[in-house]
């Protein structure tokens, strides 16, 4: 009789978080920072129709990296989760907090089981406050776990370039301008130290803006205001209504939509 095959439960789950962090490093990078009117989200997308960036709830967004159908997944059932819990008991019950916590077991209970692959996505759930202070950004790598960052954070790709990037370039109190030219800038650095050029149809630019006299503060910033802003000849998000992203029924700014 042969001797079955064995294999330690830790040698196991590094073979997983392995197999996670290669397919999550594969794609391209996203970025999130504060700055004085709300949070930015900058990711390096040229698709038009598969975001990785979107919105879950009034204050409450949502960004990823890694496979496309497994955070469509997680996104869908964390739009599900807000629309529920909002109606069950109150809109200001839903938070970036609670989904994060939703999302951590999600991830903590597929990337723990055998029968399955571990999810190769790494997320970051947002949630815009009253004053740059009562903002929340949460990370969830691979495995479930969750970070509390604060600032500015970048997942996927050469996200620890990035990030040592925005660690030293960062600050309190930026406009918008100034932290979305600082997020391109990071971006565009290569695994070399050299610099690409990144257009505005190469970017997915959205922010959670806490001005907006509307209870929905997502908005993406699209074709002429972000070309200005990334000229520096802008410096707030006003924008024609024609500019806007249609936003239908519903908490999720494009329901049925990727």
């Amino acid at each position: 009789m042969s001797t079955p095959f064995y294999v330690s439960p830790q040698q196991a789950m590094a073979d997983r978080a392995e197999y996670a962090r290669k397919g999550i490093a594969r794609g391209r990078s996203v970025v999130v920072l504060q700055y004085t009117d709300g949070v930015l989200f900058v990711a390096e997308n040229p698709s038009r129709a598969l975001h990785k960036v979107s919105e879950i709830y009034d204050r409450i967004a949502f960004a990823a990296v890694g496979k496309y159908n497994e955070f469509e997944n997680l996104r869908i059932g964390g739009v599900r989760y807000a629309d529920l819990r909002g109606y069950t008991y109150d809109r200001d019950d839903v938070t970036a907090r609670g989904l994060a916590n939703v999302y951590a077991q999600t991830l903590g209970t597929i990337f723990s089981s055998a029968a399955e692959k571990p999810y190769e996505v790494e997320l970051i759930v947002a949630e815009v406050g009253a004053g740059p202070e009562d903002d929340q950004i949460y990370r969830l790598p691979h495995d479930g776990s969750i970070v509390d960052e604060h600032g500015s954070v970048a997942v996927g790709g050469n996200a620890d370039q990035i990030s040592s990037y925005l660690d030293q370039r960062h600050r309190d109190g930026m406009t918008l301008a100034e932290a979305l030219k600082l997020a391109v800038e990071s971006l565009a650095r290569d695994n070399n130290g050299g610099e690409r050029t990144l257009t505005a149809e190469q970017l997915e630019v959205a922010v959670l803006d806490r001005t907006r006299p509307q209870q929905r503060k997502f908005k993406r910033l699209l074709g002429r205001q972000l070309s200005r802003l990334l000229d520096g000849h802008a410096t707030d998000v006003s924008v024609d209504e024609a500019e806007e992203a249609p936003a239908g029924p519903g908490t999720d700014e494009a329901q049925g939509a990727s």
